[in-house]
């Protein structure tokens, strides 16, 4: 199990953060197998959490804080449960599948006790729009706030969702452990869906100080892995694994001295070539498929036309174009038409792409990362006072900290236009 007791100089304020970050969805693994008890666990791991930061600063940080969190959420399910004895009560226990056996030994089973969570998390009997969600708020442990703007609804009704599906898992029995004959192929795109939102959220933490969550994006690559060993023939599974192992690859030079450092500008021999070459040979063998497996390809070799390209000038921008294309006509999806103008301008001019921008306004005008790509194209396009006011609108709409300083220095820079805007990669964020 992860711990932070090799950390011994962390604050003990900072302890309890780094242990949430590290040990969320493992520990509620851990205690959903050891207890079957889905309706207890999330309250007693969050309790567990909040007794860490009154007592932690006061008593120190113990030397394994992650079974420290372990046996005070497991004592509190323990005491819920003798109380439901007590009073009578037979709350419904969560089903284990015959044969599956959790073992209590957090150490090696921890991991595949994170994937069983989510292939429960994606049960069929679960509607499209809770799976996914489910999965990244017990498995990963995102906050409800977070995934909400992951899947672009009101936070309430992402909190509804999240309750009517984990009543839905208890009442209904849904049984907990390996898919049995084809039931893993038919939950394999959500899974995979699943597992992708995670990076994503790694890369776009949300609010608070972090730019990005290369620890929480690295699990969802390890996740990649795992179900790739078991669901080796599957082609969303390899393009999964693919496509994250290329855009991960990018990930020491994403950041400098704590400042977004956007694609175009990323020192690329920071980027780690071993993944680059797993991706490319992962790719390689993937023929053109259909639904999400071929959403994931294709995301796959526009991430591998960055990856190979030499350098920023020499990234082969129409092709980039013609992949988005293709991807925008499987999908229909705003942000993919979001970023085909980014491509755009790239490969014929800053105008072009904010035509391309401009089709998508109306969805996605409240987005921050809309307004920034308009922002950036205007002012490469040479219209200051639509980039002025692109600009501020992404700052107002923007709620990661350190994202906004980024705008506030783009911003800052349109005050002197008397040589040409400078490359940007804007939204090409690797």
């Amino acid at each position: 199990m992860t711990s932070t007791s090799d950390r011994p100089s962390t604050p003990p304020e900072l302890a309890v953060d780094a242990a949430y970050r590290a040990d969320w969805g493992r520990l509620l693994s851990l205690l959903v197998a050891r207890t079957r008890r889905l309706d207890l666990v999330e309250d007693a791991l969050s309790e567990a959490f909040a007794r860490a930061a009154t007592r932690w600063p006061a008593d120190g940080v113990p030397t394994d804080p992650a079974g420290w969190l372990y046996t005070t959420a497991y004592r509190q399910i323990v005491g819920r449960l003798r109380a439901e004895a007590m009073a009578g009560r037979k709350a419904p226990l969560l089903a284990i599948r015959p044969g599956w056996q959790p073992d209590d030994d957090a150490g090696d089973r921890l991991a595949d006790e994170r994937l069983h969570l989510i292939l429960l998390c994606c049960h069929p009997a679960l509607s499209k729009e809770s799976q996914s969600a489910l999965a990244l708020r017990l498995v990963i442990g995102t906050p409800t706030d977070q995934i909400a703007r992951l899947f672009l609804v009101p936070i309430t009704t992402m909190a509804a969702r999240l309750t009517r599906a984990k009543k839905k898992i208890v009442a209904a029995g849904i049984p907990l452990g390996a898919p049995v004959s084809d039931e893993l192929a038919t939950r394999l795109d959500e899974v995979c869906r699943t597992i992708y939102l995670a990076f994503t959220a790694g890369y776009a933490p949300g609010s608070g100080p972090d730019l990005l969550r290369a620890d929480l994006a690295g699990e969802a690559v390890h996740l990649a892995d795992m179900l790739h060993e078991v669901a080796l023939a599957a082609p969303q599974v390899t393009a999964l694994r693919a496509l994250l192992l290329l855009q991960h690859s990018r990930r020491d030079a994403r950041v400098r001295h704590g400042q977004l450092v956007t694609l175009a500008d990323q020192d690329r021999a920071a980027w780690h070539d071993d993944e680059i070459r797993v991706g490319l040979d992962l790719l390689e063998g993937l023929e053109a498929a259909d639904g999400y497996a071929e959403e994931l390809r294709l995301q796959a070799l526009i991430a591998a036309a960055h990856a190979t390209a030499p350098s920023a000038d020499e990234t082969d921008w129409e092709r980039i174009v013609g992949l988005y294309e293709a991807l925008e006509a499987l999908t229909g999806s705003a942000i993919v038409r979001l970023n085909r103008a980014v491509a755009v301008a790239e490969a014929q001019t800053p105008q072009a792409g904010l035509a391309v921008l401009a089709e998508v306004a109306d969805v996605l005008h409240n987005h921050h990362r809309f307004a920034a790509v308009c922002g950036e194209l205007a002012k490469r396009a040479g219209d200051i006072g639509l980039a002025i006011a692109s600009y501020q609108a992404a700052i107002e709409r923007c709620d990661n900290e350190a994202e906004r300083a980024y705008l506030r220095s783009r911003l800052a820079q349109i005050g002197g236009q008397g040589r040409p805007p400078e490359r940007t990669g804007v939204n090409q964020m690797g």
